[in-house]
């Protein structure tokens, strides 16, 4: 049965078709900085889709991403519910000559990324991780993983990333993961002004672009 879109972006490549990515948003909801990532990702031959997973309620402030994670936190189920149905309207969309989705969660996104990966790995095939951590079951996880982390990071620990490394290890998975000096959390968006590191984020975007397309070949 065909599944119908669920609310989010879709970009699609200029020949209509190409390997499927999946992005998760930070914590800010689904802005313009994920809009233009997707868009990014289809001229580089992708179709992507990020869902809303805040359903239309977008800030630029701290306080209230906060809470707008919490209570995304409280119906956890939910969302991830909602990540399964995007993962197979994504499915449908995507060249069916690929073997697997990326998916790729920035901050908040990067939880249920790994999430994901360990509880649908039928669909999963490639991760990328920007700043953000979370543990799983990843036994039975068919993906390779990538993470871009910041060196200066008091929303990230370095011992969470360690700690997620060695669970991704001991599983026999694929883990490369980056530290950009002079980078704090949300490096790579450009919304956050402050924060954004353009070489680190042009960087980022290299590598992640070489992984994924590696990934129908792993």
């Amino acid at each position: 049965m065909t599944v119908s879109q669920p609310q989010g972006f879709l970009a699609v490549p200029t020949t209509g078709n190409g390997p499927g990515v999946l992005v998760l948003h930070a914590w800010w909801g689904l802005n313009d900085t994920i809009k233009m990532y997707c868009t990014q990702l289809a001229g580089a031959g992708f179709v992507a889709f990020a869902p809303d997973l805040y359903h239309g309620k977008v800030t630029d402030n701290i306080a209230e991403a906060e809470a707008l994670a919490q209570a995304l936190d409280v119906n956890h189920r939910q969302v991830r519910a909602e990540i399964v149905q995007a993962t197979r309207f994504l499915s449908e969309q995507a060249d069916k000559v690929t073997r697997g989705l990326a998916v790729i969660g920035f901050s908040l996104g990067a939880y249920y990324a790994l999430d994901l990966s360990a509880t649908c790995p039928e669909y999963i095939r490639s991760v990328v991780l920007f700043y953000g951590t979370g543990l799983a079951d990843f036994s039975n996880s068919k993906a390779a993983y990538l993470g871009h982390f910041a060196a200066n990071d008091p929303f990230e620990p370095q011992a969470s990333i360690d700690s997620l490394e060695d669970a991704l290890k001991q599983a026999g998975r694929p883990v490369t993961f980056y530290h950009y000096s002079g980078t704090g959390h949300w490096f790579c968006e450009p919304d956050r002004e402050q924060a954004y590191n353009p070489a680190a984020a042009r960087l980022a975007w290299e590598r992640t672009l070489h992984f994924i397309e590696r990934g129908n070949d792993r």
